[in-house]
């Protein structure tokens, strides 16, 4: 479902035999083997994933050895593309032992049915324990007279295998089970022991000593049915208890309940969700990308809170949504979100964007104030950098989502932003993992920057991080009329400038590490360039002081300063040469994914703001055309269609937008930027007035902007205001095949840029 707490989906069997699992999701469409069907994932992220919870495994095989030998391969069973359906809410597969699989979901329970081939005993491994990386805790039990599996996994270690901070246990997620089929055969095992005829299990798989499970831990069960064809289940989770376990489960299904009646329920939601956005014209190929990244942008976060409205806080205490919230949510990659993700959830939804902030906002408030950057479920875990809460709850809002506690919020983001905890100045965690929410704060307080050897992953990249979280704090107090902060945090923002050294290289300034003295590392380690251990003089190339991205990435990241950089840069013509470099090869050709990392990666956050930047400079028409190139190669109806980890739905939400021709560019504001829309008209539904964008041109594929009119009057500027993102409106855009070089060409067309002394 949208948002749902569980996603029955398959686990695949490893594809690389060094890897622990196929993928982070759960499914690698290169994997030819399933080893299960859990309850729980989380759609595109990184490191070696997580959740996956308590895989359901139907098997025709007798358990004569432990699954838990080798959970990963174990009792699996092949599978091709040919034999498998999905759609939004259901998959269906049929496996290689002629065993066929339906699936479908509700919002906090999932049904499958398990049909068997003729003459094979139906049996139906539970591995309790196997959560993709592993658990710490599992118990199981049958009850044999009712047909009812309950049990409980005790997990976590998202990114544990980086390094020991995250190499714990911070949820339990509890699941009672119902099969329609009278049991005739039970079993147990743990680690590698197997008790037939026992009903219950105890056991955990582990993290291993390098925070991977190993073979030959963990625990489980396994049901037989005799000779029945047909198996139904319906399962029912909690992270509170088992007792809301089933009341999910009965509150959302009932005895009977099918596959098709639950698949049915899915579609119906994902076809109102996905409808949210009408659009006309356009290709096929154009209209099944777009679709597909609205559906993985509404995914993420997942519904945390039980049908009694009871979640299990940070604090490990049971707590209770309090109106107006009406769902608590989980599953935050911050990093990543606050770019455009949660600007889309909230512009369709500005109710469900409140909820999202207050989630936030309650997590917060159970973690001793701290806004961590990356929450799974529970737990706090700290991956990446920077303090990205800043900016998503100033985007939320500013997206209309207005009913949270946004003043309580505001207090806290500040206090966090100016008193530093034991926390921040730890190294603990360091580098992916500081356990600061805003590591090495004291020296930011002190020196304006993050230098080099304090707390951070990337010191530059931090200092980069935190000014836009700076900005967001400023926008938010700016919209809550908090003139005061609004007023200190904008100065706070263009901090910025105190990174820039001018002479960094012969093509122009750039960001760098510094030093706490104030002065430019003689050498910087390159990191991004060869394996060589030594130190290298400073190359726009090079990784050192940032994450995820080398130095010429992020010179661009000032993106509520953009006309500031610009004249840091020399101007705008020199800013528009470095621009053209950065998107294109010395031949002219397109660089904007895996062209090296003096170009764009495009496949990655810190680029996928860089494309609009013309649109600051005086030539939108470069902006439109390079939009709509990367929509027409690196997004594709391919298994490989969404570029890089789609990170919570943060890709995807950025092909959404620059398919409509618009883009957030600005972090905790909703000023639209321009390019150019693929489709003839999309109309975009919301509670606060109907957005219409008309594209005449599109027809044909035609990227270029001719002219453009704001609810029926011409418009030669190159954004529009926050009032038509919360207000609605019609944007008419006329397309050519040719560029209109001097529409938006004009000084006073560029969107706005914030500096300390005046929006400009």
């Amino acid at each position: 479902m949208p948002f749902g707490m569980v996603q029955f989906s398959p686990e695949a069997t490893p594809v690389n035999a060094r890897r622990m699992i196929a993928a982070p999701g759960g499914y690698e469409y290169r994997a030819t083997a399933l080893r299960g069907f859990s309850l729980t994932n989380v759609e595109g992220w990184g490191c070696a994933g997580g959740s996956g919870d308590v895989p359901f495994m139907p098997i025709t095989e007798a358990v004569d050895k432990s699954p838990s030998s080798d959970f990963r391969h174990a009792y699996v069973s092949s599978f091709t593309h040919a034999d498998e359906n999905a759609e939004p809410g259901s998959y269906r597969v049929k496996l290689g032992n002629g065993l066929e699989v339906s699936l479908a979901a509700a919002t906090r329970m999932g049904v499958a049915t398990f049909r068997f081939p003729e003459g094979k005993t139906a049996r139906v491994l539970v591995r309790t324990s196997d959560s993709e990386v592993g658990s710490t805790d599992a118990q199981t039990s049958i009850d044999v007279a009712t047909g009812t599996i309950t049990g409980s996994v005790t997990s976590g270690n998202f990114c544990g295998y980086i390094g020991t901070e995250d190499r714990r246990s911070y949820y339990t997620l509890h699941f009672v089970a119902r099969f329609d089929s009278p049991v005739t055969e039970t079993g147990a095992w743990k680690d590698d022991s197997v008790t037939p005829g026992a009903t219950t299990s105890q056991g955990g798989t582990g993290y291993g000593p390098k925070g991977s499970p190993e073979a030959g831990h963990g625990s489980g069960v396994w049901v037989g049915f005799g000779a029945a064809r047909t198996v139904r289940l319906r399962v029912g989770i909690s992270y509170v208890s088992e007792a809301n376990a089933k009341a999910n489960l009965e509150a959302e299904s009932a005895d009977g309940t099918t596959y098709e009646a639950v698949a049915a329920h899915a579609r119906a939601a994902w076809n109102k969700r996905l409808n949210q956005i009408e659009i006309e014209g356009g290709t096929g190929e154009q209209r099944t990308v777009f679709l597909t990244a609205l559906y993985h942008g509404s995914m993420t976060p997942t519904t945390y809170s039980d049908s009694n409205g009871e979640y299990m806080g940070m604090d490990a205490k049971v707590r209770r949504v309090e109106t107006p919230q009406r769902v608590q949510y989980a599953n935050f990659s911050g990093w990543d979100v606050y770019r455009s993700q949660f600007q889309l959830l909230t512009w369709l939804d500005p109710k469900q964007g409140s909820d999202i902030a207050q989630s936030l906002f309650n997590q917060s408030q159970q973690d001793h104030g701290r806004w961590d950057r990356w929450t799974h479920l529970g737990g706090a875990t700290h991956v990446m950098n920077g303090d990205p809460a800043s900016a998503a709850v100033a985007d939320i809002y500013a997206f209309g989502g207005r009913e949270f506690n946004a003043k309580a919020a505001l207090a806290s983001l500040v206090q966090a932003a100016e008193v530093p905890t034991k926390e921040d100045l730890s190294h603990d965690g360091c580098p992916v993992e500081c356990v600061g929410q805003r590591p090495g704060l004291d020296q930011w307080l002190k020196l304006h920057y993050i230098p080099s050897g304090a707390p951070a992953w990337g010191p530059a990249a931090d200092t980069l991080e935190d000014v836009s979280a700076d900005f967001g704090i400023s926008a938010l107090a700016a919209h809550l009329g908090d003139e005061g902060v609004a007023r200190k945090f904008l100065v706070r923002a263009q901090y910025w400038k105190n990174i820039w050294n001018p002479n960094a290289a012969p093509d122009g300034g750039y960001f760098m590490n510094r030093n706490a003295d104030g002065s430019w590392p003689a050498n910087q380690h390159d990191d991004d360039e060869d394996n060589d251990p030594a130190p290298h003089p400073f190359t726009p190339s090079t990784g050192a002081g940032f994450v995820e991205g080398s130095a010429a990435q992020y010179v661009w990241m000032v993106p509520f300063n953009v006309a500031g950089l610009f004249e840091q840069m020399g101007g705008r013509d020199k800013a528009v040469a470095r621009l053209d470099r950065f998107f294109y090869d010395d031949k002219g050709a397109p660089a904007v994914t895996k062209a090296g990392p003096l170009h764009a990666e495009l496949d990655n956050e810190p680029s996928i703001e860089t494309p609009w930047l013309y649109d600051f400079a005086g030539q939108p028409w470069k902006t439109q055309q390079l939009v709509r190139q990367v929509l027409n190669t690196i997004w594709k109806n391919q298994p490989d269609g969404i570029p890089g980890n789609d990170d919570l739905g943060e890709m995807s939400s950025w092909a959404v937008f620059a398919s409509l021709g618009i883009y957030p560019e600005i972090p905790g504001r909703a000023e639209f930027v321009l390019a150019s829309p693929l489709f003839t008209k999309a109309t975009i539904h919301r509670a606060g007035g109907d957005v219409t964008i008309l594209a005449k041109g599109a027809e044909t594929n035609k990227p270029y902007v001719h002219g453009v009119r704001v609810n029926g009057k011409d418009s030669s500027q190159t954004w529009l205001p926050e009032s038509f993102a919360l207000k609605g409106g019609t944007l008419e855009f006329y397309l050519d095949e040719n560029p209109t070089k001097s529409w938006g060409s004009n000084k006073g067309d560029e969107p706005p840029s914030f500096s300390a002394s005046e929006r400009r």
